[in-house]
């Protein structure tokens, strides 16, 4: 029984605590449950905090959807859902579909539209008319029947950035990504270096690259001045994730951090962390 025993335990030991401390194994957090929108707040244009107006945010069957079935007109109510938490440093990742059509009303830029906005400032300091969170937008767009449509784009509602060490001041930026069409999954990913820069990624390629988000420029309308500070560097933020008019899907919400204890010597230890917190080491 003894010997049996010691067994148990040094298999808990090699095969529990080494891997769970593998500084390699990467650690992401699924900022959506798969059940309901715990952890996420709604904000509407035209309408309160939380007022998640005909239900346009909803889970169903394990998915989070964008739907628009409680709407007879658009009536320019852009929608954001925010995670509860800010963050910094960081790799966000979201599987995500367009289907259907568009509702009534919804302007024709709008049509497979929608955005991973990092960065956002707090959903709290936005007034019950602004249209978009003071955020960095990874814009997703699906293809039209024909022609060329990029996704993975940047667009800058109430933000500039840098590109080449030159301040970008045009609202969006297209992506080098390929056209995706139909109600096919894709993988969209954004690594947020805090002020540094920001990346996107479109099915595992890198589609666009810049510099220094900032607060700047316009886009953005019904805000709050005060909260507008032209020039302060974004360092950290919300992320949301946009109702622009047309049905969408995410069945998939995920992040991991890239800030936290850099000390080889600590229980917690990751390879993977660009930025050091070694307030957070464990030994």
């Amino acid at each position: 029984m003894k010997y049996r025993m010691l067994i148990c335990l040094a298999l808990f030991v090699t095969g529990g605590l080494l891997a769970q401390n593998d500084p390699d194994k990467e650690e992401w957090i699924q900022l959506f449950n798969g059940k309901d929108l715990t952890g996420w707040s709604v904000k509407l244009a035209g309408h309160e905090l939380n007022d998640n107006y005909a239900n346009t945010f909803r889970v169903e069957d394990g998915v989070m959807k964008v739907l628009y079935d409680g709407y007879s007109d658009y009536e320019n109510r852009f929608g954001h859902i925010f995670y509860k938490d800010p963050f910094s440093y960081y790799r966000v990742r979201v599987e995500h579909r367009f289907l259907g059509e568009q509702v009534p009303g919804g302007p024709d830029w709008a049509f497979r539209n929608s955005g991973i906005m990092v960065h956002c400032l707090d959903p709290k300091t936005m007034t019950k008319e602004q249209d978009f969170p003071i955020s960095i937008e990874v814009q997703l767009l699906g293809g039209r029947e024909t022609g060329e449509r990029s996704t993975g784009n940047l667009c800058t509602p109430g933000t500039n950035v840098e590109i080449d060490g030159k301040l970008f001041t045009q609202h969006c930026l297209n992506s080098s990504s390929k056209t995706y069409r139909g109600d096919q999954w894709v993988t969209a990913e954004a690594v947020v270096l805090g002020g540094e820069s920001v990346k996107h990624i479109i099915n595992g390629e890198t589609v666009l690259e810049y510099q220094k988000p900032q607060i700047g420029g316009g886009s953005v309308s019904g805000h709050n001045p005060a909260v507008k500070e032209d020039g302060k560097l974004l360092t950290e933020g919300y992320i949301s994730l946009q109702s622009e008019s047309h049905p969408i899907e995410f069945r998939k919400v995920e992040l991991l951090k890239l800030i936290g204890c850099t000390d080889k010597k600590a229980k917690n230890y990751k390879s993977y962390y660009v930025k050091s917190d070694n307030s957070t080491c464990e030994y």
